[in-house]
């Protein structure tokens, strides 16, 4: 957040998407349609059942196993649609030589990290279907919530968890440590965008109608 925080303040004109889509529109749509709605269900998806406390479920009578399935056919049917959706994405950018051109090694990098996470993630589907019971999706909700609450041992929680699960942890955290650098800081640009018109004064930019003189 302070690596977001600085580039807003110091560089705020490469806060941006850099959109190619006048360079070429095909695949542009269907894929960043499918993309961002997976990513955006994913991204909820785990900010809520990761650090809703265990017992708030308990409340509502949602079973860890209920939890767990809805879990893998949610986060299944999404993690598809953004692996097609970043699929067609990443290939536009790589074969496209004007796209390619006016990519920078970080627009395509951080792409090609996002798709290896939704690999990661949809691999853990798979071993999540082995454990039904939802006892292994609580050692990730106490691993979360013991970081958002900066409490020691977390990781004494998924110490005996798959490697997989470890992997997509750490690709996860290392895309969020990445975060202020790429042009992912888009997402939040909804957000600090009409906060720095409001506290400050915009910008303006000015064309001239004046004929240039002959």
């Amino acid at each position: 957040m302070i690596g977001s925080i600085a580039r807003y303040e110091t560089e705020p004109f490469t806060w941006k998407s850099s959109s190619s889509q006048m360079l070429r529109r095909k695949q542009l749509i269907m894929g960043s349609v499918l993309f961002h709605v997976g990513v955006l269900v994913i991204f909820f998806g785990h900010l809520v059942g990761l650090l809703t406390p265990i017992w708030f479920f308990d409340v509502l009578g949602i079973s860890h196993g209920a939890k767990q399935i809805l879990a893998v056919v949610a986060g299944g049917i999404a993690g598809v649609m953004a692996l097609v959706g970043g699929g067609m994405l990443f290939h536009r950018r790589w074969v496209d030589p004007r796209i390619r051109k006016t990519s920078s090694f970080a627009d395509i990098a951080i792409l090609a990290l996002l798709l290896v996470q939704l690999i990661l993630g949809l691999m853990t589907v798979f071993i999540s279907l082995q454990h039904l019971d939802g006892h292994e999706m609580t050692k990730f909700m106490t691993w979360a919530q013991m970081i958002f609450t900066f409490r020691s041992g977390a990781a004494a929680q998924i110490a005996d968890v798959s490697i997989i699960f470890k992997l997509h942890l750490f690709l996860g955290l290392t895309i969020f440590i990445l975060f202020p650098f790429t042009r992912l800081v888009h997402m939040i640009s909804g957000l600090a965008a009409p906060i720095r018109y409001i506290l400050r004064p915009g910008y303006q930019l000015v064309r001239s109608r004046k004929h240039p003189a002959e």
